[in-house]
């Protein structure tokens, strides 16, 4: 299939690129890596990022979770997609014989509920069941069977996904997406975006912080948390901010390197790491405006954080606090799911945005449906449409109910 004639364009002028994608954090190079990957493409890619160490990337900051347990259809079937994906990235993105070492650990997801909260996870869970997802219902006393070290008091069900649920190496798999991509004729250019380029109702390109320009025939926004202040520049409204998340890393005295990664009633979650452990939670709304600091803050451990695990995980009440970091979300602060495709009125632009704290185990679904988006016009391979930015223009927003 050809390329979209709207879209076709032809890179003759030094400067000029068939895509342009801005951010090289994971989602980036994974829609890079799928649009040099599909036989119908013939053109040249550039990947702008500001940073190439990633020290302050998001993709690198991350707890690299993969999981199925979501109450959205489209979160789950992206994940039957991205996850047996992840399994095999060590062959599908294979260099000379030399694929990415992912480290997956299948554990699992528990998410526990309350009284309060029962109704919402089980019709979450049949949601997922739905779709082929192996995830458990659990009462609190299976919950005290399979996991003694869990305080079920005020618990009322949890679910947990006891395959194709666990975590991995965040660093293994974007520099497994980006090496690939530049063995398939991808170019990666250290730079900073200053803006888009926009004439009438189409984006034609980018300026660099430099002064330089690059024209494009598509540019693809996938500048992580700074998505939204990027589109901002053509005129285009899209409610992606940062949101900063803290990391705390732990110590236990016990050995409870084999539990799942749970996430208590209240939302504070914790898993192991090693011999270590690591705790987060997200803070409430009105305690949580957008932020791109990475200062280190202790109070939301002290006061929260560690209580609940206490109480929750018996063990957990005799810890020491090793280090910690912070990171940024790319919030989706409209509905907290991805932004995926072209705008409404506005061409020559693609977003791959907003992914809230799931952007690890979604690329691969994401990378995919962009770059089918980009060469064929459409995603055929699983319809996305639903995170089209046409729901943030028609006020629709879809409502993931299993945001960590």
């Amino acid at each position: 299939m050809a390329w979209p004639l709207s879209w076709r364009y032809s890179a003759r002028m030094a400067g000029s690129y068939e895509v342009v994608i801005v951010g090289g954090g994971v989602m980036g190079c994974a829609v890079a890596y799928f649009v040099a990957a599909d036989p119908a493409f013939h053109g040249r890619i550039l990947v702008l990022e500001r940073d190439p160490s990633y020290a302050f990337a998001s993709t690198t900051l991350s707890w690299g979770g993969y999981r199925q347990q979501f109450s959205t259809p489209e979160n789950i079937r992206m994940a039957a997609f991205s996850i047996p994906f992840l399994k095999s990235a060590h062959q599908t993105l294979a260099v000379d014989g030399e694929g990415p070492a992912l480290s997956l650990r299948e554990q699992g997801y528990l998410f526990l509920a309350s009284e309060q909260g029962e109704s919402a996870l089980r019709t979450s869970h049949a949601g997922q069941l739905a779709e082929g997802a192996t995830v458990e219902m659990l009462n609190p006393d299976q919950l005290t069977a399979r996991f003694p070290w869990l305080n079920v008091a005020g618990i009322a069900a949890g679910t947990f996904g006891h395959s194709n649920e666990g975590w991995l190496d965040p660093h293994a798999l974007l520099h497994g997406f980006r090496r690939k991509a530049r063995d398939l004729g991808v170019s990666f250019q250290v730079a900073e975006v200053a803006g888009l380029e926009r004439q009438d109702r189409r984006i034609t390109g980018v300026r660099l912080t430099n002064g330089e320009a690059i024209t494009a025939g598509v540019v693809v926004n996938a500048a992580g948390w700074r998505a939204g202040a990027l589109a901002a520049t053509a005129g285009i409204d899209l409610p992606v901010e940062p949101r900063k998340r803290m990391t705390y890393v732990f110590e236990c005295r016990e050995d409870l390197s084999g539990i799942p990664l749970t996430i208590d009633p209240s939302g504070v979650g914790a898993r192991p790491e090693g011999r270590q452990y690591l705790g987060l939670v997200s803070p409430a709304e009105a305690d949580d405006p957008p932020r791109s600091d990475f200062e280190l803050e202790y109070a939301l451990f002290e006061d929260v954080i560690w209580p609940t695990l206490a109480h929750r995980i018996p063990a957990f009440e005799a810890i020491k606090l090793s280090r910690a970091w912070a990171g940024l979300y790319d919030y989706n602060a409209f509905d907290q799911n991805a932004i995926l495709g072209p705008h409404p009125e506005i061409s020559g632009i693609l977003f791959c945005n907003g992914f809230s704290g799931h952007g690890i185990q979604q690329s691969p679904a994401a990378g995919r449906a962009v770059a089918e988006w980009l060469v064929h016009g459409a995603p055929h391979s699983l319809d996305l449409s639903t995170f089209s930015y046409n729901r943030i223009a028609a006020g629709r927003p879809i409502r993931e109910a299993a945001v960590v």
